[in-house]
């Protein structure tokens, strides 16, 4: 690789400008463009998640004082602040999902045989969804309380690499249940979730569709014990039972029996209680943490709290952008076979996107960085 180049240069080699260049094409957002096209908007936003940039005047500020490395990154022409944010507004934020779409599809083939802890053959999901707070008279179209607005990130996470698979951005008020309906389902694969979804109608599709699920079950819940399996109370399992569910309506709407595992946590002392419709299930339900890992490191690393723009279309457009490159590092991560977190490259991206050394050189010893991430604290956000 050339050594002329900058860090950001060379990440941007890792984007498949060809498949980009078919996606732009069949949206028309170069149509009529002069001045930044549909490459150097996606490169802007990048930059501007890589480097914390948080207004338009700060990522025309910051790029005007590196004027002699724009052409080699990939920038034309000055990128103004104000032909950055008409492009935000009015280009179709869907560009930018199907990008994000085809770095996660290359993104899960690099990970496919990437362990998460579980010697488990199947695909295993986390879903969740995380809310970010808006302001009500600057984000109209978002309403989520009387006097607040608010989007909503739903996120379908591939535990082998803590790739997301699937993302919906809606309004604050969209219930996460209703997150189920839109799910791709994957035969044989585990869904792994928490009590907020619980929905036996809906559950009993992932059921029928060949599916095994994970959640949690509410206080109060109508069933009775079917019948009781052994157990060994030192690993923190103080029953494994068959259940059926009680109520004319919910056992209508799950007529079949159901796993219920309740399970005393080692670490904080809480009873946790379970349902699957799998007979002989491993731990999983202590891998769905890292979901909210993911949640932290997009919210916090790639700046997705505070947006450039105030539309639908640029909040999405930024989103995905952000979603974009935090696969795009995975990526990089995998393939350069870099032994450090996505955090930690990151922060080494972040002040260095200017420096000419090749990407492997930039990362070389940063595997010994210290890991900034409290998982013990993390059990403790879904009240393990």
């Amino acid at each position: 690789m050339n050594l002329g180049k900058t860090l950001f240069a060379q990440l941007m080699e890792f984007v498949p400008w060809t498949s980009f260049a078919r996606i732009v094409a069949r949206y028309g957002g170069d149509s009529g463009v002069r001045t930044l096209s549909c490459t150097e908007q996606f490169r802007v936003m990048a930059f501007a998640q890589l480097t914390s940039r948080e207004s338009l005047r700060d990522i025309e500020i910051c790029l005007q004082a590196n004027q002699k490395k724009l052409y080699g990154m990939g920038f034309r022409s000055p990128v103004r602040r104000s032909t950055l944010a008409d492009a935000n507004e009015g280009r179709d934020w869907h560009i930018w999902e199907e990008l994000a779409a085809v770095l996660i599809r290359r993104a899960r083939k690099l990970y496919c045989n990437e362990g998460f802890g579980i010697d488990l053959a199947h695909t295993v999901y986390a879903l969740d969804a995380t809310t970010i707070d808006l302001c009500l008279s600057l984000f109209p179209w978002a309403p989520f309380r009387s006097t607040k607005a608010a989007v909503k990130l739903h996120t379908l996470l591939d535990l082998r690499g803590n790739i997301p698979s699937f993302i919906h951005i809606s309004d604050g008020k969209m219930g996460d249940v209703n997150v189920l309906d839109m799910l791709p389902i994957e035969a044989g694969a585990f869904y792994v979730m928490d009590r907020g979804y619980l929905d036996f109608g809906r559950l009993f599709a992932l059921h029928q569709a060949g599916t095994f699920f994970v959640t949690r079950a509410k206080r109060g819940m109508n069933a009775h014990r079917v019948y009781s399996m052994p157990t060994d109370r030192s690993t923190g399992i103080i029953c494994d039972q068959r259940i059926a569910l009680d109520g004319f309506y919910v056992s209508q709407n799950y007529p079949e029996q159901l796993r219920r595992i309740r399970f005393k946590d080692p670490e904080t002392g809480k009873t946790l209680v379970f349902l699957t419709n799998n007979t002989a299930l491993p731990a999983l339900y202590k891998s769905r943490w890292q979901v909210e890992l993911f949640f932290k490191w997009i919210k916090q690393h790639l700046r997705i709290k505070r947006f450039i723009g105030n539309s639908e279309n640029a909040v999405k457009t930024q989103i995905w952008c952000a979603v974009a490159t935090y696969v795009l590092i995975a990526i990089v991560k995998k393939e350069l076979q870099i032994d450090a977190s996505l955090y930690t490259l990151i922060q080494i991206l972040s002040v260095s996107v200017f420096e000419k050394t090749q990407l492997s050189q930039a990362f070389a010893g940063s595997g010994y960085i210290p890991e900034q991430t409290d998982f013990a604290n993390q059990l403790n956000l879904f009240g393990f």
